[in-house]
């Protein structure tokens, strides 16, 4: 062979093995935009970068700061091969994945040699794919007998999840992102849409500014915000009086004979005892509660009343709570009420926190439910499932399993004898840090998959695992209006780095569930799942990555043999519900206020929330120099009046103090907060620059319900910083 041909083979190899541009979801928030990613140009240079895909039917070409700069995150400080310690005062040392299995396969048995199934547990999370969901859940639920899979969707929509299913039969939105195109009056409630979904406020905002007189925006929070900004009416209500607030709207709606009576007696049930509770909340009575004017509240159901489509957006302001599944509740009774509901521009309207928080949910990925959106308390649900994933009758608990936070009660109790957290990092997302941190040290064996070194949770683990994240796997996402899209592998795992599926799959096997977990790839796992949803809301069955890589992004429901790009855009168009009746329940609940009220001690509400450039505890955030300008340090806003009671000025520092601990911000006097109420982001954790653990101060006490804990308010005081 001539050198000029070795050169000519060599230089074709290599062309053929030139990354090609890429299609896929945005890893961060749950509006799901579509990016298209650019190879490096340089084979030296490991960057790529990202640009909006202007042929993703849910964001068509709109990217955010933190979608447009997801490429310089994919390289920086990653887990690169296993590591191990055997106690939490050794360092860590590197290990190879045979010894990582060994440790597992050893920890597992003798856990449930002496503890049982319920001494497993694991945490995972919005970030995963549906096929690292699938394979966990089947592992943990199915193979090993423990319904103690939960995720960080506990921390952000198990009251909407809650709430869906009792009020409308099912989880699943029931709108879709044109809705915003239709609707003339939207209620953004317990939303920084602007921050946290930037993408769709800024769709909103688009049309708000062609068709001022067509839409009117209401928004409901503490904070005037980007989103409160270009409202036709903000009410900053007092922290925890969203549900007073709903119910004073019915009251009125009642009062302009604004209800829908022939849909309420077609498609509902439970309205004579909800009409008798809404006439107890006069005007007078749920202002004065609320903190807000009896003419705003009067003009805000008055739009209601008159609104030919009434859309509802809500998130972790209303689902953090004590009362969240209530709250959702009722958001949907007005919706209900007024017929609002299964047509363009109308609905109830949760937005999820993270990209595939929906996957999750479809996956069964909290710990009382099972995939197909069933649930583990019901024996034909559990019978189908095991005899899907080929296990003997009775393999499936029969007893929801372990929320998160009961996971870390269990660890206080000794009861667990693994914790598996992966793709996550409780240990800045959680509340009561000190708490959470005390009850992992407690526990014999806590293993953290994660791409990233150095996160918080890795202080308390003792078996590190390299995942394969978004980009270096292939797998699906579900977006908030029900979009799956494939996310194919684009760049190569850093170092020994495998995918979270692959894992669950091979401990899987080494357990001796070969025949169970013998995927030979994404799209198998894929496969599997979705015909085990055929029949349910979220049908998905007709979907597989070979048409989603072919005819791109698809909506739920998609049954087997639909013709690609008709799926449903809305739910229950027909005005019939999954209900044992057919028809949609009101619920009745009365109002409760916060778990954890201010006090003469404790005479402030902090409530914690997002900035637009972070991302949830800044794994990745951190390393973009352009987000970390933007954002350099946590800011403590505080109203004027307050911050002169407590002796504060504007930027100095100040102690904030809950009854859980203490720790210090730089103030932002402002008079865009509520008096009496404050306000930190919750991103920066213990290892960061500029350290300021805001949910080390938020209380653990939560929704009855979804289990959801109240992340939005605990009591605090301030003082100046000695």
């Amino acid at each position: 062979m001539t050198p000029s041909l070795v050169c000519a083979l060599i230089a074709s190899a290599s062309a053929d093995a030139a990354p090609e541009a890429a299609r896929a979801q945005c890893p961060y928030c749950g509006v799901g935009c579509g990016l298209e990613l650019k190879p490096p140009s340089e084979p030296s240079d490991p960057q790529w970068t990202a640009r909006g895909d202007r042929h993703h039917p849910s964001s068509l070409g709109q990217v955010c700061v933190k979608g447009a700069t997801v490429g310089e995150t994919l390289h920086h400080n990653r887990l690169t091969t296993p590591l191990w310690r055997e106690s939490l005062d050794q360092p860590f040392a590197p290990i190879s994945w045979e010894r990582a299995f060994a440790v597992l396969v050893d920890r597992i048995r003798t856990t449930l040699a002496s503890q049982g199934p319920q001494g497993l547990a694991i945490y995972g999370s919005g970030q995963f794919l549906t096929e690292d969901y699938y394979v966990a859940n089947k592992l943990l639920k199915g193979a090993l007998g423990s319904n103690n899979f939960d995720a960080n969707s506990r921390l952000c929509m198990s009251s909407a999840v809650a709430g869906y299913a009792r009020s409308l039969g099912s989880d699943g939105p029931p709108c879709c992102y044109d809705d915003l195109d239709h609707a003339d009056l939207v209620f953004l409630i317990g939303t920084n849409t602007a921050d946290c979904h930037p993408v769709l406020f800024q769709r909103l905002l688009k049309r708000k500014r062609k068709q001022k007189e067509a839409l009117r925006l209401v928004v409901v929070d503490p904070r005037a915000t980007a989103t409160s900004d270009p409202a036709d009416l903000h009410l900053a209500i007092r922290p925890g009086t969203d549900l007073v607030l709903l119910q004073g709207i019915g009251h009125l709606l009642l009062e302009l004979q604004a209800l829908d009576e022939r849909f309420i007696a077609e498609h509902t049930e439970g309205f004579a005892e909800l009409r008798e509770l809404w006439k107890q909340w006069t005007p007078q009575r749920v202002c004065d509660l609320c903190g807000i004017a009896e003419a705003d509240l009067r003009q805000l159901a008055q739009w209601w009343a008159e609104a030919s489509g009434v859309l509802s957006l809500w998130s972790m302001g209303v689902n953090q709570s004590s009362e969240g599944t209530a709250t959702v509740a009722g958001i949907i009774n007005l919706h209900l009420a007024t017929a609002q509901i299964g047509r363009a521009g109308a609905g109830p309207f949760s937005l999820t926190g993270q990209p595939n928080a929906m996957g999750g949910r479809e996956a069964g990925g909290l710990a009382q439910l099972l995939p197909g959106y069933r649930f583990v308390a019901n024996p034909e649900h559990r019978a189908e499932v095991e005899r899907h994933w080929g296990f003997a009758p009775g393999a499936i608990a029969p007893a929801p399993g372990l929320a998160v936070w009961d996971q870390i009660e269990a660890m206080e109790r000794g009861e667990l004898g693994l914790w598996w957290v992966a793709a996550t990092n409780p240990l800045v997302s959680m509340p009561a840090l000190d708490r959470v941190r005390a009850a992992a040290s407690n526990c014999p064996l806590v293993v953290l998959s994660e791409a990233y070194a150095g996160t918080e949770t890795a202080e308390v683990a003792h078996l590190l695992l390299p995942a394969a994240q978004w980009s270096e796997k292939s797998g699906v996402m579900t977006n908030s209006e029900r979009r799956v899209t494939l996310c194919p592998t684009f760049r190569e795992p850093p170092g020994l780095a495998r995918p979270d599926w692959a894992i669950f799959a091979e401990l899987g096997r080494r357990l001796g569930f070969e025949q169970q977990f013998s995927y030979g790839s994404a799209a198998e796992v894929y496969t599997e799942f979705t015909a085990l949803t055929a029949g349910r809301v979220c049908d998905l069955s007709g979907l597989s990555h070979g048409l989603l890589a072919e005819h791109g992004p698809q909506q739920w429901p998609f049954p087997s043999g639909s013709e690609p790009g008709s799926g449903a855009a809305r739910l229950y168009t027909d005005h019939r519900f999954p209900t044992a009746t057919g028809k949609a329940r009101l619920l009745a609940e009365q109002p409760m206020g916060l778990a954890e009220p201010p006090c003469e001690q404790y005479p402030l509400v902090l409530t914690v929330g997002r900035y637009l450039g972070h991302w949830h505890t800044m794994t990745r955030t951190a390393h973009v120099a352009r987000v970390a300008k933007q954002h350099p340090e946590a800011l403590l806003e505080v109203h004027p009046t307050d911050a002169a009671r407590h002796g504060l000025t504007d930027g100095a520092k100040a102690d904030v103090r809950s009854r859980r601990g203490v720790i210090t911000a730089r103030v932002q006097v402002s008079d865009r907060i509520r008096a009496g109420t404050v306000f930190l982001p919750m991103h920066w954790g213990a290892s960061q620059v500029n350290a300021c653990e805001a949910n080390r101060l938020m209380h653990e006490l939560g929704c009855p319900l979804s289990k959801q804990p109240e992340l939005k308010a605990a009591a605090v005081t301030l003082s100046a910083t000695s």
